[in-house]
């Protein structure tokens, strides 16, 4: 796989090795992996941002590095293996790593790992009832007639680039953050195209993910029910739409849900049928509306699906009731309308701070501290 990075990684290469730097790049299936994950650094990817396999392939390497097994001072075969207690703190300290849980260094990467090469052994060699990891040595050196070639720094510099590219990405949002408090909120246009910028298949997924939330929250706001027990006894309520946990969270392909229909919301970019039918099997063909990171309209986004879908499945009668469950498709150019109709309504400002709000839980930074040091004291 070519995309914008991977002309990253192997200029690291080529500092590592030289004119080996193919070779190595050709015969590592860890490097390939890691070329296939890092597809996210470039503006282009539509890959989500998820850091766990990353640094659970990071930390072990930099504990093997660290352990003086590099260069071969001591044994890496006798090495009693690193505690799940310092691996898991050295991942929560990187950054967007807070939160991160202990799957991939358990299972996670190996079995992702095991998806491209289901031949080969896994990346990370675990033993639950010592809870002690190693990195698999054989998948890090790379034979080359009678020398072998360690790629851990190579790797360790290509995940620490990748990473200081995804936090460059994420600067610039806070920055624009930072530069419309500054204003006070007051000017609504430059507010506007910020928005929209924001609602772009380049866009990364959690950034996405958070404005087409703040979005149809606004949306569904302005429009109202009545529902009661009763014809007689009948009550108008407001539609209010809530995110239901961290973006990329296994929330079982519930990223909204609307009070007091009980619509499920399911933010995606990939339009992959199969990947569409798994969300619905997850919710038990409970009816879902997808969100889908495209410029394509619903209407044909879901021709598509549904072309794809018999193509795939023999049995019409599967088709239907999957296609059934779709209760909806919203997509780029809808999710533009309704900004527009929220600046028509001059409900722009409202889809900003729903914005930062999200923002806060999702990147751990605080509004009240950019709003200080941007706004100076009187």
């Amino acid at each position: 796989m070519e995309h914008d990075f991977t002309s990253t990684i192997r200029a690291i290469l080529d500092k590592h090795f030289g004119t080996t730097a193919e070779m190595v790049f050709q015969k590592s299936p860890l490097l390939q992996y890691v070329n296939t994950k890092t597809k996210s650094a470039s503006q282009g990817a539509k890959s989500r941002s998820a850091f766990a396999n990353h640094y659970a392939l990071y930390v072990l390497l930099h504990d093997y590095v660290n352990g003086g097994f590099l260069k071969q001072e001591k044994d890496y075969s006798k090495y009693e293996g690193a505690k799940f207690s310092d691996l898991l703190k050295k991942m929560r300290s990187m950054p967007f790593g807070n939160k991160l849980q202990n799957h991939a260094l358990n299972n996670r990467l190996n079995h992702e790992f095991r998806k491209y090469f289901p031949d080969l052994p896994p990346p990370i060699i675990h033993v639950p009832e010592t809870q002690r990891y190693w990195i698999n040595e054989n998948l890090i050196v790379i034979p080359d007639g009678r020398e072998k070639i360690n790629i851990a720094p190579a790797l360790l510099e290509i995940i620490e680039t990748y990473i200081e590219t995804k936090q460059d990405a994420f600067n610039s949002f806070r920055k624009t953050c930072q530069e419309l408090i500054k204003m006070s909120r007051q000017n609504s246009v430059e507010i506007e195209a910020f928005v929209r910028s924001l609602i772009q298949p380049h866009v990364d997924a959690r950034i996405f993910e958070i404005v087409s939330f703040s979005i149809l929250k606004q949306h569904y706001a302005g429009i109202s029910i009545f529902w009661g027990w009763t014809r007689r006894n009948l009550t108008q309520e407001n539609l209010t739409l809530f995110k239901t946990g961290r973006t990329n969270a296994n929330d079982g392909g519930i990223d909204f849900v609307m009070k007091p229909l009980g619509r499920f919301f399911q933010v995606t970019e990939t339009t992959d049928v199969k990947k569409y039918f798994l969300d619905i099997d997850k919710v038990h063909h409970y009816p879902v509306t997808f969100v889908v990171k495209t410029n394509e309209a619903p209407d044909k986004v879901k021709t598509e699906m549904e072309s794809k879908a018999k193509k795939e499945y023999s049995v019409e009668a599967v088709v239907e009731k999957y296609m059934s469950c779709i209760e909806e498709i919203i997509t780029i150019p809808l999710l533009l309308d309704y900004l527009t109709e929220a600046v028509d309504k001059s409900k722009v400002v409202e889809i900003f701070d729903e914005i930062l709000l999200q923002s806060e839980v999702e990147f751990n930074f605080t509004v009240t501290k950019m709003i200080a040091k941007t706004i100076p004291a009187e």
